[in-house]
């Protein structure tokens, strides 16, 4: 009774938005990283532990930025060769950012965007990652109460990036597997639509390219749609290309700013594109944000308020000397594409063994993975069951696709980027054995049933009905009755 007493006392002392719960981490999708971090795996120290694959992480290519910091000393402060540097770097406050850093940033832009776009330097706005990227542009484009559609699934953490401290609100445009997740201009109007009957005020169109959490990236028909759309309705359209330089496969990356520039009427001021370092360069512990946009006004408040969410100087100068190397950036951009292209063939192709299949993708740390096979009924509650033994017996941390706002229950995200070939191969094993075992629990239900001569090829996991039995229509590949629990039979 006094522990409940205290603790109402304690929410009293604080504010409101302190003691609430619209930051958004009561989810899967961070109840996931809480148990592998109560229980995380190691290859010799904890090898029954959680394998974290709930972590979009590019750490692919460290080698070559370790190579890079060892040729490049005078690069840090922290050197014999750099320190001379020290006194100037550790006193610079401007949050305008070192003009080499903003030059640096803008270099990286056009390069990701095959250099078919020129990015001014003086509209490039620093923030503390992408969270506080997209925060920010928030703060200038909208008050408490307006609202953002952002296409489904989205990113599982915007909850708490676009609306905890802001007031803003979220009004989901649905998409579906009918079509790969693609956004149509049908469900934008109609979430557009939906909004005025509810009186919400519309301020902007919010879309990730390359998607977090699909892994496809946005054709130029698409984004032009999109770009007319918010032009028709003068709301604003921020575009989310955080992930823009991991794109490994064809068709390659569009960004809205080619749109724009080719475009024959376009309000440039309601364009405006978030960027960070965290996911192209593997640095998201270098916080560094980026907001670039064409209008005026933004760029000019966004940098007062970036006041609160600064770059450090120290990596701003070290980052500034690293992205004015054109030789090691372009190798490092051409590696990360290769190495990520690997990866994810060598994890899809792991799982396609096994039966299950992934959208098809050609960008981002992660694959959209689809297990609805495995569930008795396409329910969120079947799903999250699902995750839960997922997590907790097969110690995989996924993410489950309700987290990020699916329509459809039974997808789920899961990063490669994050660890090492074994540690790959080691998840991909205990998949293996997972589906082996419910499959084996499907076998026998199904003898149960009168399937004596039933046979299971776990190579291929494909069930075969050899007997005459009198009930062989059932073995329909149209039939629900003999799905296995990861894997449809055929």
């Amino acid at each position: 009774m006094g522990f409940i007493k205290n603790q109402l006392i304690s929410h009293q002392l604080l504010s409101k938005m302190a003691v609430n719960e619209k930051h958004g981490e009561n989810s899967p999708y961070f109840d996931g990283w809480k148990a592998y971090d109560r229980d995380p795996f190691h290859p010799t120290n904890n090898p029954q532990g959680v394998i974290q694959m709930g972590l979009a992480e590019n750490q692919l290519c460290f080698d070559k930025v370790a190579e890079w910091i060892r040729k490049n000393p005078k690069a840090s402060i922290c050197t014999p060769e750099g320190v001379s540097q020290f006194r100037d770097i550790a006193n610079f406050q401007d949050y305008h950012g070192l003009p080499h850093f903003r030059i640096g940033v803008a270099k990286l832009m056009s390069k990701v965007r095959g250099g078919r776009v020129k990015f001014d330097a003086d509209r490039i706005v620093m923030s503390g990652g992408a969270t506080g990227a997209n925060e920010l542009l928030m703060f200038c484009l909208a008050d408490p109460g307006d609202a953002f559609l952002i296409p489904t699934p989205y990113y599982a953490a915007y909850d708490r990036d676009l609306c905890w401290r802001t007031g803003v609100q979220i009004i989901p445009v649905h998409c579906d597997s009918s079509n790969n997740f693609m956004i149509t201009r049908a469900a934008l109007e109609a979430a557009y639509k939906k909004a005025q009957e509810d009186n919400i005020n519309v301020k902007g169109l919010l879309i990730t390219n390359p998607s977090n959490p699909l892994g496809t990236t946005l054709d130029r028909d698409t984004l032009e749609s999109l770009v007319s759309f918010i032009n028709e309705k003068n709301i604003h359209l921020v575009c989310d290309e955080i992930y823009a330089a991991t794109v490994f496969n064809t068709p390659a990356f569009v960004s809205v700013s080619e749109i724009i520039q080719d475009m024959e009427f376009c309000n440039k001021d309601l364009i405006h594109i978030v960027y960070s370092l965290s996911k192209d360069m593997g640095f998201p512990g270098f916080r560094v944000g980026i907001v670039y946009s064409y209008n005026d006004s933004v760029v000019n408040c966004g940098r007062k308020m970036s006041s609160f969410g600064l770059v450090s100087s120290q990596t701003q100068h070290m980052l500034a000397a690293m992205l004015s190397d054109d030789e090691f950036v372009d190798k490092f951009l051409e590696e990360s594409s290769r190495r990520l292209r690997k990866r994810h063939g060598d994890f899809t192709e792991g799982l396609e063994k096994m039966g299950i299949t992934c959208l098809p993708s050609n960008a981002g740390l992660f694959c959209w993975m689809n297990l609805r096979s495995l569930m008795k009924e396409k329910t969120f509650e079947e799903e999250m069951m699902l995750w839960r033994v997922i997590v907790n017996e097969v110690k995989l941390n996924v993410s489950p696709g309700s987290s990020f706002n699916c329509v459809e229950a039974g997808w789920y995200r899961v990063c490669f980027a994050n660890m090492d070939d074994e540690t790959v191969e080691i998840a991909l094993r205990r998949i293996e054995a997972f589906v082996g075992k419910e499959t084996e629990k499907k076998v026998v239900k199904l003898r149960r049933q009168g399937f004596s001569n039933l046979r299971i090829s776990f190579s291929t996991l494909r069930f075969d009905e050899t007997s005459t039995h009198t009930h062989t229509h059932i073995m329909s590949p149209h039939s629900p009755i003999p799905h296995s629990p990861l894997v449809k039979a055929t």
